[in-house]
């Protein structure tokens, strides 16, 4: 390892971790008190399974830690928070049917008698909510009712309120907007001055090479090597190690071809449900539509209204060249009319985590495996899904591996190969390629075109604004539960879209004031 060992928060050596194979060998991880260290690699690389290490989530197989120079072996989550360890992963972790003190809180309430103290807890969360920034959560709503990127900052200032020497944060802003992740950046600004370490995972380098010191690599489950940030100019170079390649990252704007007809796949007129509010736009075949917006806009509300997920108010739906309107009261219904839904929340949504590959991959298109005695062609199941495990480049020891052993990466992939059997016509995307690594990243990308050029209608709802550059042939902004605005590549830009995505809240402040 590289840089000053004498002041060490925390040193990891020689960590392995075997589950049915060995995925961590021999990897290594240093951290300095009020350093930002980020942990890169490519999904199924270790990164995750070694936080959790750290974290007294699981336990290692080989290999020594030292805390504050101090041996430091977590028994379990308690005694590693105990120790001023706090980890907020990628998955949600929240309890959805509980307050958002009851969350904040969780195995801390405050005690009268022996009787949870009310009062007390309510205005403990408001304190740690403000101090976060978040003044706009109320403490006693159900934890469930807040969009994902809210429940992801809402586990951040869990974690920010308890003792707190190293913090874990494992793709933390993959859900938020851009105002929260400034805000989530302010925040770990301030920890960095009071000496709090910090291990930093994302596939976002922009966001690494903004705020993090250093960066230690993990291949294959292997360490690959730690430098300073600043060793790479430009960030990008970091993919070489990575992947153990020598490529040349593309950026943004990158060569793009429009594959729209004057076939109309899908048109929504004045959809109308929770908070979303009389939208209307549609979709060529060969066209990719994205849709941007702040977190709680309603993007993903919008695409569950679609989709049949949620039952609207009003609003009807239009499919390929059909006069006659449609609304899905069930998902079900949205199947077998040919639209497909690539969920957001992947764990709670979008898979089934104890089944394995295999199953989660057929589980939309059995109808389309089974004979007429109803009986599954096995044959067939198999060779179709590893077509779709080497197109997607999924990382398994086989098919038959359970989804919930793979890395969050893997399992997008899975979720995604779920309906490319479907054949649908239509495909809703909502965050496609959330917790995924540059290199998948341009997989998925890769499959948007080729369904475009199959003829395939895409909508792609994304908080990443360079993702809908690289990928749509139109954008469409969501700002407070309406659609604003519709910009194509000829006319749009980073500023006007983000002025747009505020725009339906300044409105709002407007009518208030003026009320």
């Amino acid at each position: 390892m590289t840089g000053d060992t004498r002041s060490l928060l925390f040193e990891a050596r020689g960590v392995c971790k075997d589950y049915v194979v060995r995925v961590l060998d021999e990897a290594q991880l240093e951290l300095r008190p009020g350093e930002i260290h980020a942990l890169l690699g490519a999904n199924g690389a270790g990164k995750s399974t070694l936080c959790k290490i750290i974290a007294g989530l699981t336990p290692a197989t080989a290999g020594s830690m030292l805390l504050n120079a101090v041996p430091y072996s977590p028994v379990d989550k308690r005694f590693a928070e105990s120790q001023g360890v706090q980890i907020v992963q990628q998955e949600l972790n929240l309890i959805p049917t509980l307050s958002v003190a009851e969350n904040l809180l969780l195995g801390r309430y405050p005690q009268r008698w022996g009787v949870i103290d009310r009062k007390r807890l309510h205005q403990q969360a408001r304190i740690a909510l403000d101090r976060f920034g978040l003044t706009e959560i109320k403490t006693d709503q159900s934890a469930g009712s807040l969009g994902v990127g809210q429940q992801q900052m809402l586990e951040i200032a869990a974690a920010l309120d308890r003792k707190c020497e190293l913090l874990i944060l494992d793709e933390p802003t993959a859900a938020l907007s851009a105002g929260e992740t400034e805000r989530l950046f302010a925040r770990l600004d301030v920890l960095r001055t009071r000496g709090v370490g910090i291990i930093y995972i994302s596939h976002r380098l922009d966001e690494i090479a903004r705020i993090a010191d250093r960066l230690t690599v993990l291949r294959d489950g292997k360490y690959v090597g730690t430098h300073a940030v600043s060793e790479f100019q430009p960030i990008e170079r970091v993919v070489d190690l990575m992947t153990g390649e020598t490529q040349a990252v593309q950026h943004a704007l990158q060569e793009h071809t429009n594959h729209s007809t004057e076939t109309t796949m899908l048109r929504v007129e004045g959809v109308t449900g929770g908070p979303v509010q009389a939208v209307s736009f549609s979709v060529q075949a060969g066209e990719r539509y994205g849709i941007a917006g702040l977190v709680g806009a309603g993007r993903t509300e919008l695409l569950r209204l679609i989709f049949g997920a949620d039952r609207g108010e009003h609003g009807a739906l239009f499919l390929r060249e059909e006069t006659k309107s449609r609304r899905f009261a069930h998902p079900q219904e949205a199947v077998q009319a040919g639209l497909a839904m690539v969920t957001e929340d992947r764990k709670q949504n979008g898979l089934l985590l104890s089944q394995s590959i295999r199953v989660n991959t057929t589980l939309a298109s059995l109808d389309l495996l089974t004979g007429t005695a109803g009986v599954i062609d096995r044959r067939r199941e198999v060779a179709l899904v590893e077509a779709e495990r080497r197109r997607l480049q999924i990382h398994a020891r086989d098919i038959e591996q359970s989804v919930g052993t793979l890395s969050g990466g893997n399992q997008q992939k899975v979720a995604v190969a779920k309906w490319l059997l479907q054949d649908a016509d239509v495909f809703l995307f909502d965050e496609p390629t959330r917790g995924i690594d540059v290199a998948a990243r341009r997989n998925i990308h890769q499959l948007f075109d080729q369904l475009a050029v199959n003829g395939k209608a895409l909508v792609i709802v994304s908080s990443d604004l360079e993702e809908l550059f690289e990928t749509c042939d139109r954008i469409g902004v969501m700002s407070a539960g309406r659609l604003v605005s519709e910009y194509t590549r000829e006319d749009w830009s980073y500023e006007a879209i983000m002025q747009d995505c505020f725009s339906g809240y300044s409105s709002q402040v407007k009518e208030t004031v003026s009320g």
